[in-house]
């Protein structure tokens, strides 16, 4: 028998709902298109990257650099923050099955806010959130810094993520990737990649 598999997931809209495209647009009172348009498009990757801290964030967040409330949107997005359906029952699977499952996440230190509300990390450690990396997926540096960190080789590692071109980077240097779709069907893949406790 190999040996069992290193679990990696992202979390925003593969663990968790993202409120990115409706609940912050509602926020603002503006579609999303438009706050495209007014917000400066570096700040939240530069968060995400831990390069700037949360009161540089809200000073850059708008191009023309009004205020606006931080603690408000904040607890918007908390209050979108939940499980994807059958997300939490298979990471408790897996969990008990004995899987090391990790996080590998663009998200700023407000991925805290998360896990005070969901607690993910009854199942899933947050060993890898870009703030804390410095790397965002899906560079290549991002993927490795995992492998070198955990002392694993790329192959002993299965990613699940949402985004195509986040899973394509896991595969490029050698990890299992495999893309969310549904829980039924990641279900299903899992098994196929020899994870048979995935199913219920």
């Amino acid at each position: 028998m190999g040996r069992r598999a290193v679990i990696l997931y992202d979390v925003m809209g593969t663990l968790v709902s993202e409120p990115f495209f409706e609940t912050v647009p509602q926020f603002f009172g503006m579609p999303l298109e438009e706050l495209y348009r007014v917000k400066d498009r570096y700040s939240w990757v530069d968060f995400e990257r831990g390069f700037i801290d949360e009161a540089t964030h809200a000073e850059r967040f708008f191009v023309d650099r009004r205020e606006w409330d931080v603690d408000g949107l904040k607890a918007a997005m908390t209050a979108h923050y939940e499980w994807l359906d059958g997300m939490e029952a298979l990471c408790r699977r897996l969990k008990d099955a004995g899987y090391a499952q990790h996080t590998l996440s663009n998200y700023p230190v407000w991925y805290r806010l998360i896990e005070d509300k969901l607690r993910v990390s009854r199942y899933v450690d947050w060993t890898f959130v870009s703030c804390h990396m410095g790397f965002r997926k899906p560079a290549r540096e991002a993927y490795e810094f995992v492998v070198d960190t955990l002392d694993v080789a790329a192959e002993d590692c299965i990613f699940i993520d949402d985004r195509p071109d986040n899973v394509k980077g896991a595969e490029a240097i050698g990890m299992r990737g495999v893309l969310r779709v549904d829980t039924p069907t990641l279900i299903r893949d899992l098994v196929d990649l020899g994870v048979p406790e995935a199913a219920p």
